[in-house]
C-alpha cells in the first residue's frame, strides 16, 4: 500500500526544495514528488496536507534508550514511540548502559530487538573502552563489523590523551566518526549546575566552562592530527562555538558540532530553585553562551541540533541538584521547541532548520536520508507550523518525565511521522 502526502509545503533542505508540491511513497520508498499526481493503487492511503509543512524525517545523534540494564527509565520500544511521537525517524543510542555496548555481542542485542519492537530506526553506538573505564580500548573493528555506525564515551570522556589518540587512529581504519562527550572530570568535581551567581544564589556547587572547553580543544586538535571524524556532542559554552569559528575558517571540516534545545533557550537564570529537573550535563550556561551557540547555528558552525533524550525515574530525579541524576527527556519536544525559538523568531529559516535536525545528521553518520528526493528511504515526517499547545510531560511516549519544559507553549506539532513507508505515529 501506497501513501499520497496531497498539498502539503515540501521542504528538503538537500535538494533545495520548499513548494507546494504532492508526495508519493510506495515500497518504503519517495517515487514522486511533483504537482497533481495521483494514486497508482486502490488501497493508496491519501494523507491531506494542505496548510502542513512535509519534510524529511528527523535524524538525532544523541539518545539514551537505556537498554540494556536500566529499562525502568525507558527502553528500546518506549525510546523509538516517544521518537516517532517527536517526528524522529533515526536515532543514534549511547553506550552507557548496563552493561556498556562495548562489543559486537552487546551492540546486536540492540540491533536485533529494536528489529523486533522498534517503530524507527535506531542505531547503537558502541563505546571506546571497555566498560568505559578509560583504561583499555573496546573491539573497536569487531563492533564496525557488527554495523555499530559511531563509537562514543558518553557520560564521560576518555581522559588519557594518548589512549583517546589510539582510539580515534582505531577509528580512522574502522571508517567511523567519533561522537564526543567533552568533561574533564578533575574539573567537574561534585558540582551539579553552572559556576556563576546562580550557582552563589542556590547555594550549589558549580561546573565551570573551562571544564567542557579544555576536552574539545583537546580532542579537536587530535582529530587534525589523526584525520579522525570528530563530532562534539551538546556543546553549552561560548568557548566551543568560538573554537568551531576557527575550525570552519582554517577549512577544518572533520570537526563538527552539535546544541540540544535546552541549551539555546534556556539560561542559568531560568533555574529559580534547587530544581532536578534543570539538572543536565554540561549544565544550562550564561546568556552570553547561549547567544554564542546561537550564533553558530546561523551562521552554520554548528552544524546539528540534537536532543541528548536522557530519561530517568521520579525517584532519580527527586530531591535536591546535588544528589539527583544528571539529564532531561528531549525526543518529543526538540522540534517543536527548536521551531519556537529559532523559526518563529526569524534566527533561521524552516529549511535550515530541517538542515540541522535532519539533513546534517544524516550525513555525519554517512547515511543517505535527510532527503525527500525521488529514490530516498520513506522517512517522512508532517508538521503544523501554526499549531500552538503546551507542552504535557504526562502526555509523553517516553517513560522519563523530567522536562524543564512542562507547561511550556510552543508551535510546531508533529501530526504524522512515517518510518520505511509506514505510518509509525499519527496526532489524535
Amino acid at each position: 500500500m501506497g501513501i499520497l502526502i496531497r498539498g502539503g509545503r515540501v521542504v528538503d533542505a538537500a535538494a533545495q526544495i520548499d513548494k507546494i508540491a504532492d508526495v508519493y511513497l510506495d515500497d518504503g520508498v519517495i517515487q514522486k514528488v511533483g504537482e497533481k499526481l495521483e494514486a497508482k493503487n486502490k488501497d493508496d492511503k491519501i494523507i491531506d496536507a494542505k496548510g502542513l509543512v512535509v519534510m524529511p524525517g528527523l535524524v538525532d545523534l544523541h539518545v539514551h534508550f537505556r537498554d540494556p540494564g536500566q529499562t525502568e527509565k525507558e527502553d528500546i520500544e518506549t525510546g523509538s514511540h516517544a521518537a516517532a511521537r517527536g517526528g524522529v525517524t533515526t536515532v543514534v543510542a549511547m553506550p552507557n548502559t548496563t552493561p556498556v555496548i562495548d562489543s559486537p555481542d552487546r551492540a546486536n542485542y540492540v540491533k536485533n530487538k529494536a528489529a523486533q519492537v522498534s517503530a524507527i530506526h535506531v542505531l547503537q553506538a558502541g563505546a571506546m573502552t571497555k566498560g568505559e573505564l578509560g583504561e583499555e580500548l573496546s573491539d573497536i573493528a569487531g563492533m564496525a563489523a557488527a554495523g555499530v555506525p559511531v563509537l562514543s564515551e558518553d557520560g564521560k570522556s576518555v581522559m588519557k590523551a594518548s589512549l583517546c589518540k589510539q582510539a580515534m587512529e582505531e577509528a580512522v581504519k574502522a571508517g567511523l566518526p567519533i561522537f564526543d562527550h567533552c568533561e574533564d572530570m578533575s574539573l567537574r568535581g561534585n558540582g551539579c549546575m553552572n559556576e556563576d551567581e546562580n550557582a552563589k544564589r542556590l547555594g550549589l556547587p558549580g561546573i565551570c566552562n573551562s571544564t567542557e572547553d579544555t576536552i574539545a580543544a583537546r580532542d579537536s586538535l587530535l582529530a587534525i592530527e589523526t584525520g579522525a571524524k570528530l563530532h562534539l556532542c551538546h556543546c553549552s559554552t561560548k568557548g566551543v562555538a568560538i573554537m568551531m569559528k576557527m575550525l570552519k575558517a582554517e577549512g577544518i571540516e572533520n570537526v563538527t558540532a552539535e546544541v540540544c534545545p535546552h541549551h539555546f533557550i534556556l539560561t542559568s537564570d531560568d533555574i529559580e530553585r534547587d530544581d532536578p529537573n534543570y539538572k543536565m550535563n554540561p549544565p544550562l550556561r550564561t546568556r552570553k553562551d547561549v547567544d554564542a551557540l546561537i550564533e553558530g547555528l546561523k551562521e552554520g558552525y554548528i552544524q546539528v541540533i540534537s536532543t541528548d533524550h536522557a530519561p530517568h525515574t521520579q525517584k532519580d530525579k527527586t530531591g535536591s541538584m546535588r544528589t539527583a541524576a544528571f539529564g532531561i527527556v528531549g525526543i518529543e519536544t526538540s522540534f517543536a521547541l527548536s521551531y519556537t525559538a529559532l523559526v518563529e523568531t526569524g534566527i533561521l529559516t524552516l529549511s535550515q532548520l530541517v538542515e540541522k535536525m535532519s539533513y546534517n545528521p544524516a550525513k555525519i553518520l554517512g547515511l543517505d536520508k535527510g532527503s525527500l528526493a525521488e529514490g530516498k528511504i520513506a522517512d517522512v515526517v508532517i508538521i503544523d507550523p501554526n499549531e500552538e499547545y503546551v507542552i504535557d510531560k504526562n502526555t509523553f511516549a517516553s517513560k522519563g518525565r523530567n522536562t524543564p519544559f512542562h507547561g511550556r507553549t510552543v508551535r510546531g506539532k508533529v501530526k504524522v511521522t512515517i518510518c520505511d513507508g509506514k505510518v509509525v505515529y499519527k496526532d489524535k
